[in-house]
């Protein structure tokens, strides 16, 4: 279970990813953000936005048309 959960449903590319950049801010070092999305585009968003900003995908799955990303922040 993710400490804190953002619901990015409906939102197309960029704005998932604004919105999760915004909200790790608000989590801690160490700490999970469940992002909740539909944008297909979001697998291969989230997978460079971690990859840029050294956070970690700890989980990603898929349910119908819903993307889940759980994120570990980094320092």
């Amino acid at each position: 279970m993710a400490d804190l959960v953002l619901d990015a449903k409906g939102l197309n590319c960029p704005l998932p990813i604004i919105k999760t950049k915004k909200m790790l801010k608000d989590v801690p070092v160490g700490s999970t953000l469940e992002v909740l999305a539909t944008d297909p585009g979001s697998v291969a968003d989230f997978a460079a936005f971690c990859r840029t900003t050294g956070n970690e995908i700890v989980e990603q799955s898929q349910d119908g048309s819903v993307y889940r990303f759980v994120i570990r922040r980094a320092a």
